[in-house]
């Protein structure tokens, strides 16, 4: 790249200005709508002043490759990144290895057991102890039609809007937060046998609390 009299700039001062300044996100999900969506909605809601300093790039990959793809991500940014793979327990035999690889690699995890609508039901002000992915959407749907007054819908790219709109984000996450205490407390510390529990929550809280210091 050149500047306005034709000189070429340093590749330094390229990439440092592309460097945001309250951290790059890369978030790797094996799904094709409800976590994208959710995430979209995140990135979408960030202020336009704000999205040159938090900026959020979100990617699909399939869930054995979840963690090499977050690796390859942070690699692009590797001092500025900050890597998070986000899926469900649901039907994932390697639920619990696929954490451990993450952490072993310095990726940070954002799972839900049975699934994430465990964690948009902490938006409506509960976490009911559903045992498996089926009971906790059917349980869920009731809860937001109830809610919102709409059929919950997977695919729906306006969830994360919706979920702001109609639940309390900030009560979700103190209600993510002691569940996820009321596990460890308890020696329940294998992410596959913690149900109902999230980790979404630390990837939100982490990323508001940035947004609302500037």
């Amino acid at each position: 790249m050149v500047d306005r009299i034709g000189k070429r700039k340093p590749r330094e001062e390229l990439l440092k200005r592309r460097i945001p300044q309250l951290g790059y996100y890369f978030i790797v999900t094996d799904t094709k709508e409800t976590e994208r969506n959710y995430m979209f909605g995140l990135r979408d809601s960030i202020s336009k002043e704000l999205q040159g300093k938090l900026v959020i790039k979100v990617c699909k990959a399939k869930t054995i490759e979840l963690v090499s793809e977050a690796l390859n991500m942070a690699s692009l940014q590797p001092q500025y990144g900050e890597p998070w793979i986000v899926f469900d327990r649901d039907q994932v035999q390697e639920f619990d290895q696929i954490i451990s690889l993450a952490k072993e690699k310095s990726i940070n995890v954002g799972w839900s057991n049975p699934c994430i609508e465990i964690w948009f039901n902490a938006y409506f002000g509960e976490m009911p102890a559903y045992q498996d992915s089926i009971a906790c959407c059917n349980g869920f749907e009731k809860k937001y039609l109830q809610a919102v007054k709409q059929k919950y819908e997977k695919s729906d790219a306006a969830i994360y809007s919706k979920l702001c709109r109609y639940g309390n984000e900030k009560e979700a996450i103190e209600i993510a937060t002691k569940k996820y205490v009321e596990h460890e407390r308890n020696c329940n510390t294998k992410p596959s046998e913690m149900c109902p529990c999230t980790t979404v929550h630390m990837l939100i809280k982490e990323i508001k609390e940035k947004i609302e210091k500037e």
